[in-house]
């Protein structure tokens, strides 16, 4: 098992850990990490490791097996054995720029409330899939929304709720094509806004901002038809 600190502290950029183990394919799995595992549209970190004085660099991280996290180094190189302690350290302008593009998403989904049918992230800019016949035709009324609700600084925030409590709560799932993961009794929810006037509250296992002032500017960008129910709609942080 692997300790995710990213759901812990979502801006920890380095760590020591441990070494527990090895895939097939030379990945590395540690006891803790602060590498996001690619999942939910959103890709997995990057960074480099070091230990004993050797440094290998990390190219993208991913789910293994049961609840780890592999590294995928960005060649074959020799690994550290099992039991060593590493030092982990994120490209963390690429991981933040992900968080400001994952909190930004959530904010369209308000704007756009229609089910969302799909989703990607990049480091630039982010894109979701609308259940939607036409596209809108308001796109500078909800340019402005958006970047209405970035500049009120709302704080982000998570909750947990039991599999029970999300089943009473259907509404709470934008997605139509992917259920939260269910097995470990619980939810994880990411809270836009206070307890009494959250503007979303949707099941989330991203990595996000701590204020919605973070993002910065935003900039809607292409809506393409991608079926005869399904609108795809980009999203840029400003600069992108």
């Amino acid at each position: 098992m692997t300790h995710m600190l990213f759901r812990d502290d979502a801006y920890a950029r380095d760590a020591v850990a441990t070494v527990i183990g090895h895939t097939d394919e030379g990945g590395i799995i540690l006891d803790q990490t602060v590498f996001y595992p690619t999942g939910g549209g959103q890709p997995g970190d990057s960074g480099r490791i070091t230990w004993g004085g050797n440094a290998l660099t990390i190219a993208t991280a991913v789910k293994g097996d049961g609840d780890t996290v592999v590294l995928v180094p960005s060649e074959p190189r020799a690994l550290p054995p099992a039991g060593a302690q590493v030092e982990q350290s994120l490209d963390w302008d690429r991981r933040y720029a992900h968080m400001r593009v994952h909190t930004a998403l959530h904010l369209l989904s308000v704007a756009m409330p229609f089910g969302v049918t799909g989703g990607a992230i990049s480091a630039g800019r982010g894109r979701l899939d609308f259940d939607m016949e036409d596209a809108p035709e308001d796109r500078d009324a909800i340019e402005t929304a958006l970047n209405a609700q970035v500049e009120a600084d709302h704080k982000v925030t998570e909750d947990w709720i039991s599999e029970e409590e999300l089943d009473a709560n259907p509404a709470l799932v934008k997605t139509l094509s992917v259920q939260p993961p269910r097995g470990a009794g619980r939810i994880r929810l990411i809270r836009i806004g206070g307890d009494t006037n959250a503007i979303d509250l949707q099941p989330c296992g991203g990595t996000h901002v701590a204020r919605t002032g973070e993002i910065g500017g935003l900039r809607l960008g292409k809506i393409e038809k991608k079926g005869r129910r399904n609108r795809r709609v980009y999203l840029h942080l400003d600069g992108f």
